[in-house]
């Protein structure tokens, strides 16, 4: 026993994080979507976007030439913001009330406040949708319509879809901002007669 305890620890195998393949690899879902985790994962993501590109040679599709590494980076960040998306609607949806029930009159001020987060939420999931759109539509253009990057297939796929309009998150956020808006005023509506 006395012998492992002499023995020097082994070093630590960290490396720094600066390329946007780097953040997005931290990024993952958890089997609970706790309001912590989701907000690490848009860390990661926001920190995805604002980083530098790592080199070609690392990327996570096979990059063989310049049109290709165009492709790449288009529908790199409209997966990064569809992604963005995804975790703001989840983070909304958890201080989004369904209904404004009888019984929540006491706690109305605090429902309002929560209601109040969850349109953050979903405003800027909004913006990030328009974000994507812009770049799905970029790597969508006819120069790239026979370059097909096969590992990131997926991603090519989430830009078609946005193109047929097949994927619309415009169409859900605001849907959930007229779901919201309507239990926000039955909140208001409420006063002490209520409960």
């Amino acid at each position: 026993m006395a012998a492992f305890a002499a023995l020097p620890a082994p070093a630590a195998s960290a490396y720094f994080v600066q390329y946007k393949e780097q953040y997005y690899r931290l990024y993952h879902l958890h089997y609970i979507q706790n309001p912590d985790d989701t907000i690490e994962n848009i860390y990661w993501l926001e920190k995805a976007l604002a980083a530098d590109f790592c080199n070609p040679l690392y990327a996570m599709a096979l990059i063989e030439n310049e049109v290709q590494w165009e492709k790449y980076r288009y529908l790199f960040m409209m997966h990064v913001n569809l992604k963005l998306i995804e975790q703001y609607l989840f983070l909304g949806n958890k201080w989004n009330k369904r209904n404004a029930y009888f019984y929540n009159a006491p706690w109305k001020e605090q429902n309002l406040e929560s209601l109040e987060t969850a349109e953050t939420c979903y405003r800027t999931a909004l913006y990030y949708w328009g974000e994507a759109v812009a770049w799905a539509e970029k790597s969508r253009e006819r120069r790239f319509y026979f370059i097909n990057l096969e590992r990131v297939q997926y991603w090519e796929d989430e830009a078609l879809r946005i193109e047929q309009k097949k994927l619309d998150y415009e169409k859900i956020i605001n849907r959930e901002l007229a779901l919201l808006q309507q239990v926000r005023e039955q909140f208001q509506a409420m006063d002490e007669n209520t409960y």
